[in-house]
């Protein structure tokens, strides 16, 4: 994986501090224009990842990518799915069953409405598999080296103890896609236990991980001690907590961490992707002379 990774959060008016700046990001990237231009800016600056949900207008952005593929060979996109909100919308506006028929092939879905909630019961991998393959359609032709399982979906597993889905995503994603296989999660530790469990080993994991402890539960120490003592691949996101820390302490606390393979940031500036970038590649720098 690349150190640096752009993340889409800015584009759908998340912000996890300010309401006004979720206003903000939502009037000033109502247009697919916007996105591309700000994506553009992260490339021109040397980032080459992006990493963002399956939200419905990302397919616009991956027709763009299509459409200039010399501009974009060597750009990568790491989906990251499902995009919650999406089925929610759908529910809400089609039904449960005019979801199911969007989403689901027409002879799975008779299938589920003959056997009823024991099909569903004793399926659910197929039916994972089934809803992986429709979010990675808007994918197709664009490099996706790392596909990802969004945390809504991971820490309920983690909750319910499903390591079989979790061994489930691992591997078709291995198999059917020829990728890594990642899972987004607000509890790393649990996580890293429950996939060592199912036998993976050096997982990737993308977290919240910060120098005050913002989203990490069981506290900083937890985390640092996992990182120290674990064999993980980890993507650092919310570093900033969400803007409580200064830009420059927040990058050089996790530049200084072992086992923090990239960064996730998002951007909706040219001087904020520069100087993200700028930062990281200072304390890397230092860190590495040292």
């Amino acid at each position: 994986m690349d150190r640096i990774l752009f993340g889409d959060n800015q584009f759908f008016a998340i912000n996890h501090i300010s309401e006004e700046k979720s206003r903000a990001q939502s009037i000033r990237f109502k247009d697919d224009v916007a996105i591309i231009k700000t994506l553009d800016y992260a490339l021109d600056a040397g980032i080459n990842t992006f990493m963002c949900t399956t939200h419905d207008r990302i397919a616009n952005v991956c027709n763009h990518i299509r459409q200039h593929p010399a501009k974009y060979q060597h750009f990568k996109i790491y989906p990251c799915m499902p995009y919650a909100h999406k089925y929610a919308n759908a529910v809400t506006e089609l039904g449960y069953v005019g979801t199911l028929k969007q989403y689901v092939p027409g002879n799975f879905l008779s299938s589920i409405v003959k056997g009823g909630v024991a099909y569903l019961s004793k399926d659910f991998i197929s039916i994972m598999q089934l809803l992986i393959d429709a979010e990675m359609k808007m994918f197709k032709g664009i490099n996706t080296p790392v596909i990802w399982l969004q945390n809504v979906i991971t820490d309920l597993l983690i909750g319910l103890g499903m390591k079989d889905l979790l061994l489930g995503f691992y591997e078709y994603i291995k198999k059917k896609y020829n990728a890594e296989p990642g899972f987004i999660t607000m509890n790393m530790p649990k996580l890293l236990q429950l996939l060592e469990d199912c036998g993976i080993e050096n997982p990737i994991i993308c977290t919240s991980i910060n120098k005050i402890g913002f989203r990490m539960p069981g506290g900083i120490e937890l985390y640092e001690n996992t990182l120290k003592k674990k064999k993980v691949r980890i993507v650092a996101m919310q570093v900033l907590a969400g803007g409580a820390i200064p830009h420059n302490e927040a990058v050089e606390y996790i530049c200084k961490l072992p086992n923090i393979e990239s960064i996730l940031f998002g951007a909706s500036t040219t001087s904020h992707i520069e100087s993200t970038i700028s930062s990281i590649h200072k304390y890397d720098y230092a860190l590495n002379k040292a």
